[in-house]
């Protein structure tokens, strides 16, 4: 499979689906509860809608937030297939804070290979592939994407890159809406280590965006997170030079398991 074709078919959707969040985020909208108490909007109905639309005729397998519960033992079975979330940061969201982001990864088996991360208040937009690189560019009102080669995409894009900039104090992004103890006692542990210690707060995948880019050197994500909230983020960080491994036995993390659930990991530029 050449999933370099797969890119900008993945950034259509995603920015198409940004462009639908914003429209209902700049008027008044009703917040659902689904059955595991988190919130829910027509937003996230409506980016799950336009994704799905743009990524059939690609004729792969969609885990989706959204979409329906797929039995493990069909999606055992998939070698390419995609993982979505169609809004991340739903709290976010509904705070109006604008830190939410629409996350779209392709998984080969059980690891990610190209992601797409957009980020519809900012028109930011990064995207990845395994031997392709990390890239991130603002779209503006003459970013046509529909008739735009990936090679001219790129070419306007700038390739970013983990290494931080000299003489940035050491610095951990770290959730804004989930923080745990385990967190705080993490912080407190790198503060006596380095002394001169940065703490910033993200929401939605902007977290693995911001160790990519180089603006922190760690995102220790000791809670729980869902594959669809990391597996974009995990492969634009893998390009970007960081690694994504697990809190425990620091083993990659994987993907498309019986429990999509994950578990504590942290995504780092060398320094954790």
């Amino acid at each position: 499979m050449n999933i370099k074709n797969l890119i900008l078919p993945a950034i259509v959707a995603a920015v198409e689906a940004g462009d639908a969040i914003l429209d209902v985020y700049q008027q008044a909208f009703d917040v659902e509860e689904k059955e595991d108490k988190s919130p829910l909007t027509i937003a996230d109905k409506k980016s799950h809608e336009i994704i799905s639309t743009h990524l059939a005729p690609l004729d792969l397998p969609v885990l989706s937030e959204e979409g329906k519960s797929i039995d493990y033992s069909v999606r055992k079975q998939w070698t390419y297939f995609w993982i979505v979330d169609p809004l991340d940061g739903t709290k976010e969201f509904i705070k109006r804070n604008d830190e939410f982001t629409v996350n779209i990864a392709l998984v080969n088996k059980n690891k990610p290979v190209m992601g797409v991360i957009f980020v519809p208040v900012l028109k930011q937009l990064y995207f990845a592939a395994a031997d392709f690189g990390a890239y991130l560019i603002t779209l503006n009102a003459d970013t046509d994407l529909k008739t735009m080669s990936l090679d001219q995409l790129v070419d306007q894009s700038a390739a970013i890159s983990c290494h931080p900039a000299a003489g940035r104090p050491f610095t951990i992004v770290g959730s804004r809406s989930h923080a745990t103890s385990e967190l705080e006692a993490y912080v407190e542990k790198k503060r006596r280590e380095h002394g001169d210690l940065n703490f910033i707060s993200a929401g939605s995948s902007l977290k693995l965006c911001r160790v990519a880019e180089g603006s922190a050197d760690v995102y220790p994500r000791l809670g729980p997170t869902m594959e669809w909230d990391t597996a974009a983020g995990h492969i634009i960080a893998e390009c970007a030079g960081a690694s994504v491994f697990r809190a425990d036995n620091e083993e990659p993390l994987i993907y498309n398991k019986e429990n999509l659930l994950n578990p504590w990991f942290f995504v780092s530029n060398g320094k954790h």
